[in-house]
């Protein structure tokens, strides 16, 4: 391979640089020839190890042991009778020493970032005895640096901001790379610094690695990011350095460099005249390349003839004006508005006043649109009174409304009927006066609220309100009356002259002046013997006793008519009635019993005593009513007896002879079981239901099958019969079965056959058949011809 000239003089320095090396690691122990190594009668002990540094390259990569250097002592005298031995750092695992010769060699690949030098102790022996010859003694084996490691950039990649239009040379931001290799042998680890990417706008210092802007007037809005590689390499940047590299995001940060600016010089909106007050008219915006805070502006109008109407605030997220309205719009007023809106940034940079003023202007436009609106009424709440006396139909006021709209159409009036639910009130369609449509009653209703509602002729849709209270005068027409009902008493020993009673009056009336009322006994009491009435003159009256000695037992409860008055125009009077009950009273006049009847009760015992003995008697007479009750109860057994003969439910006739009721003859209980035997007992307080469906099992006999299904039949019917017999009466089936061979027996069939059997013999066998001798008989005595 060809070597450049530069590369050939790296060489050379180099391979000068191993051979000192070499020769510096080959250094010998030397003992002094003078002075053996144990001398009697001397204090001081000469050192015998003299030597220097060794020095061994790190990233050795042959394949042999990498001679260190040599140990040797002034004993050996080279007939092999003295061994060397090492110990400490790294003995025998990295170096190793020829015990005959005393060379040092390295047998694994050093790296000094990982350990700088290794220390380690050297020992002469004899080899037959294995005494020391010589002192041990330390050395240090220091690995030397080569240039194996690159820079690098702990702290990449970078990011960093600087302000647009910043001037040149302006620092942004400082990258530091760091180098493994030694600082102090030669120049592995000394760092410059490049910039790669990111010319021409921005510069790196190569010792410092500050990077820097490089052009003026960098704008923002026309790009606000960019990306910078920056290298670091070593060997003061020369050719066989290492290197590394890292990446810069430099964002431009705004400044307030751009003025707003309105798109448009002017701008027209069209708004209904219906628009409520609030509402938003129009949003305008003017445009501004700034973000953040260096756009935000305030709007505000300068001019114009809508200052008074319109108003304008500004929207803090989208820094849009907004446009309100502050007064209602009226067409027929006014038909368009003009406004000079100003938009300003609200935070000026000095440093750019030279771009022009930070402001614009705008002209706005408002045009007011014609919508039909409803009526108006000339005012928005109509006060009338009427008296309560005023006849129906009486007017009572008179209301108006116009179409605000130019087409000025006629109105029609109407009472909201939600209003007046009870129709008191009637309107003139078409001249708005009210009347009255019922009598008044101030008592009942003093104010009436209505609505009265106005529409269009043209455009009944259009509904305009108006408001009427109604307010009703009063009039006397109620007369007064007793303020409450009153208990009165007067104790049996009270004293003439005595006030018993103080009374008031109440009018529903509401005189103007207040209620000036007037008390007085009527005509036929008052020359009663036992009360008087005297009038307080402040509405209230009071009632005096005339005598003493009132008894119960004579008259328990007086009537005192009383007289009221009251002050209206026309005056008006009532008498209300005074219960006056006699009680007995203790010593202090509070009543204890107003009852007469309490006289005919048995001395020494109180009301009270008297309910309680009541009370006592009435319950044991209960006790013996449920007790003679529940013994003439008679309780039957919950289940039948066989012993208990079950025809005692059978009704019997006083007829003789044989028949079905002769039980002499055959057995009851046999024809009525139908040789079924049941293996439980019916019970009686289940009800036919649930015995049908827990019937007890049969033990059924071929024979009389006839019998039995007949009866199982009936039976099954009258269970679900809900016309049948109580469950535990007797069912009684007249069933002879089918076959008989007999002929039918029926009369009936005698006669529609025209059977000339004579049946008249019947009567011959006496009273018990005459019946049937009437019924068959031929006879004039017959009951059928």
């Amino acid at each position: 391979m060809k070597l450049g000239k530069v590369e050939f003089c790296h060489f050379l320095q180099i391979l000068a640089l191993l051979l000192c090396l070499s020769g510096m690691n080959q250094a010998e122990l030397t003992r002094s020839r003078s002075k053996p190594y144990f001398q009697s009668g001397r204090t001081r002990t000469k050192r015998s190890w003299v030597w220097n540094q060794f020095f061994v390259l790190e990233e050795y990569m042959g394949t042999d042991p990498l001679y260190v250097g040599k140990l040797h002592s002034d004993v050996d005298k080279g007939d092999g009778s003295i061994k060397y031995i090492l110990s400490g750092e790294g003995a025998s695992s990295i170096f190793i020493i020829d015990e005959n010769t005393g060379d040092i060699h390295a047998t694994k690949r050093l790296d000094r970032e990982e350990q700088a030098y290794y220390t380690l102790r050297a020992q002469a022996l004899d080899r037959l005895t294995n005494k020391p010859v010589e002192p041990e003694s330390e050395f240090v084996i220091k690995i030397q640096d080569i240039n194996d490691n690159e820079p690098k950039f702990l702290d990449g990649p970078y990011t960093a901001g600087v302000p647009e239009m910043s001037p040149v040379g302006t620092s942004v931001v400082q990258v530091t790379a760091t180098d493994a290799d030694d600082p102090t042998y030669g120049n592995s680890a000394r760092v410059v610094y490049s910039i790669l990417q990111g010319q021409p706008y921005f510069s790196v210092e190569p010792k410092t690695g500050v990077i820097k802007t490089a052009l003026p007037n960098m704008d923002r809005e026309a790009k606000d990011q960019y990306l910078l590689v920056i290298q670091a390499k070593d060997m003061v940047g020369q050719n066989g350095g290492l290197s590394g590299t890292t990446s810069v995001t430099v964002t431009l940060t705004d400044v307030n460099d751009n003025p707003p600016r309105f798109p448009r010089r002017s701008y027209q909106y069209n708004v209904p005249e219906s628009l409520p007050v609030a509402s938003v008219v129009a949003r305008i915006k003017a445009a501004d390349a700034d973000v953040g805070p260096n756009a935000e502006m305030e709007y505000k109008i300068v001019d114009g003839d809508g200052l008074g109407v319109f108003k304008i605030s500004v929207d803090k997220d989208t820094q849009e004006g907004i446009i309100t309205i502050q007064k209602e719009l009226d067409f027929e007023a006014k038909t368009s508005y003009t406004l000079r809106i100003e938009a300003a940034n609200m935070h000026v940079d000095p440093r750019f006043l030279s771009l022009g003023p930070f402001s614009d202007m705008t002209t706005v436009k408002i045009i007011v649109e014609d919508v039909d609106e409803p009526p108006v009424f000339t005012s928005r709440l109509y006060s009338m009174v009427v008296s309560e006396a005023a006849k129906v139909g009486t007017i009572i006021g008179t209301v108006a409304a116009h179409d605000p709209d130019a087409s000025n159409s006629p109105v029609r009036y109407s009472i909201d009927r939600n209003t007046d639910l009870e129709r008191y009130f009637n309107i003139d369609a078409n001249s708005g006066v009210i009347t009255t449509a019922k009598s008044l009653d101030r008592e009942t209703n003093a104010v009436h609220n209505i609505t009265v509602l106005a529409m269009e002729s043209q455009n009944p849709a259009q509904i305009g309100r108006g408001y009427v209270a109604i307010t009703i005068l009063d009039i006397n027409d109620n007369a007064p009356e007793f303020a409450m009902e009153y208990e009165t008493t007067v104790c049996e020993n009270a004293q003439p002259g005595q006030v018993i009673q103080k009374i008031s009056a109440i009018d529903k009336d509401d005189p103007p002046n207040g209620h000036q009322f007037y008390f007085s006994l009527t005509a036929e009491a008052a020359n009663n013997h036992n009360f008087t009435l005297q009038d307080n003159k402040d509405n209230t009256a009071t009632v005096l006793t005339k005598r003493n000695g009132f008894r119960r037992q004579e008259q328990s409860v007086f009537y005192l008519p009383i007289f009221i008055v009251d002050s209206g125009s026309p005056s008006l009077s009532s008498t209300n009635t005074l219960t006056i009950r006699v009680c007995d009273c203790d010593a202090d006049g509070i009543a204890q019993t107003c009852n007469a009847e309490a006289y005919i009760l048995p001395a020494g015992l109180s009301t009270g005593a008297l309910i309680a003995i009541l009370a006592c008697v009435l319950t044991l007479l209960v006790l013996v009513l449920l007790i003679v009750t529940m013994r003439r109860r008679k309780k039957e057994p919950l289940i039948f007896d066989e012993e208990r003969d079950i025809r005692e439910n059978i009704v019997r006739y006083d007829d003789e002879g044989g028949g079905e009721e002769d039980t002499e003859a055959f057995d009851m209980a046999a024809l009525r079981n139908l040789n079924i035997m049941r293996d439980t007992k019916t019970r009686r307080d289940v009800t036919p239901e649930i015995q049908f469906l827990s019937r007890p099992t049969f033990k059924s006999i071929p024979d009389n099958v006839i019998f039995r299904e007949f009866i199982w039949e009936r039976l099954k019917e009258a269970d679900v019969d809900p016309c049948a017999p109580p469950y535990d009466s007797l069912q009684t089936y007249a069933f002879e079965g089918n076959g008989s061979v007999a002929e039918s027996l029926s009369s009936l069939d005698s006669i529609s056959s025209n059977s000339d059997q004579n049946y008249d013999y019947l009567s011959d066998w006496g009273p018990r058949f005459k019946r049937l001798a009437d019924m068959y008989g031929t006879g004039p005595d017959c009951l059928y011809s």
